[in-house]
């Protein structure tokens, strides 16, 4: 789940050896109708994805459990390095400063010499395969898949990492959905869905 309860906005370098920084950790969107902090709603959607893939006989390692956290981006992605992931999925919702835009996209590392072109080609894979299952177990609008080169994230990542970005919380229809258990729960069930399919778990 990404986000914490308070951002960090001190600087770390956005991939290895880089000179470019970028705040440790943002401290994310919030709903528009609802006032949910978009790192109470990843966290709520990561934990029950936890669940769904454990009952899979999936192994997860959770970057946190709770919001009382101080994790940069270069740690959680340490995080999935050090525990040799097969996949790192970074949950996330959305933001803009257009209140109609609303849908599902999903972000994958683009490929960059030395730093995620080793993990690009699979990590697209699991993201296509995350936005086909959103989208279909969801109803959303397909705004499709995103390479991206910004993200701390990806770029310390040593393993295929995606970013689901569940819906857009300024949309006010849409946050009132992500707050409903039932929309959660189509999330999770389409996440799951993809997360096996990645893994060749049926």
């Amino acid at each position: 789940p990404v986000h914490q309860a308070k951002g960090d906005s001190s600087l770390e370098p956005i991939g290895p050896g880089s000179t470019e920084m970028k705040a440790k950790v943002s401290s994310g969107t919030a709903g528009v109708a609802t006032g949910i902090p978009e790192s109470e709603l990843n966290l709520a959607v990561g934990l029950k994805l936890r669940d769904a893939l454990e009952a899979a006989g999936v192994k997860v390692v959770m970057t946190r459990t709770t919001q009382d956290v101080r994790i940069s981006n270069i740690e959680r992605a340490q995080i999935a390095n050090d525990a040799g992931a097969d996949l790192f999925v970074r949950i996330h919702a959305d933001g803009s400063d257009n209140p109609s835009t609303h849908g599902i996209h999903v972000l994958y590392p683009a490929s960059i010499k030395g730093w995620t072109d080793d993990i690009a080609t699979a990590s697209k894979k699991a993201a296509q395969l995350a936005q086909r299952e959103l989208i279909a177990a969801t109803g959303a609008k397909d705004r499709g898949i995103d390479a991206r080169s910004d993200m701390t994230g990806f770029n310390w990542s040593d393993v295929p990492a995606i970013i689901p970005e569940m819906g857009f919380m300024t949309n006010p229809d849409e946050d009132r959905l992500l707050a409903t258990y039932a929309y959660r729960n189509k999330i999770v069930k389409g996440l799951t869905r993809a997360i096996l399919s990645f893994l060749g778990v049926s």
